[in-house]
C-alpha cells in the first residue's frame, strides 16, 4: 500500500518536473525573440531618425520646388495664350 503511494507521487514529481522544463524552454524562447525584436525596434528607431534628419533637410527645397513649378505653370499658360491667340 506504501508503495503505491510513493510511486504514485515519483510519477507527480516527474510530471511537475517536466511541466516546469516546458515552461522555462518557452519562456527563454519568448525572452529571445523579445531581445530581437527590441534590437529591430533599435534600428528602425535609428532610420527614421535619419529619413526624419533628411525630411528637414529638404524643407527649404521643397518650397523653392513649388515655387518654380508654380513659375513655369504660369509661363507655359501665358505661352499658350500667346501660341492660341486668346
Amino acid at each position: 500500500m506504501f508503495a503505491a503511494t510513493y510511486s504514485d507521487w515519483y510519477i507527480g514529481m516527474a510530471i511537475a518536473f517536466f511541466t516546469i522544463v516546458v515552461v522555462v524552454i518557452i519562456v527563454a524562447v519568448i525572452l529571445t525573440m523579445a531581445a530581437r525584436i527590441g534590437d529591430q525596434a533599435a534600428a528602425a528607431d535609428v532610420g527614421v531618425d535619419t529619413v526624419r534628419a533628411q525630411t528637414t533637410s529638404l524643407a527649404d527645397g521643397v518650397d523653392r520646388v513649388n515655387d518654380s513649378a508654380v513659375r513655369i505653370l504660369h509661363m507655359a499658360r501665358t505661352l499658350r495664350k500667346v501660341a492660341v491667340g486668346k
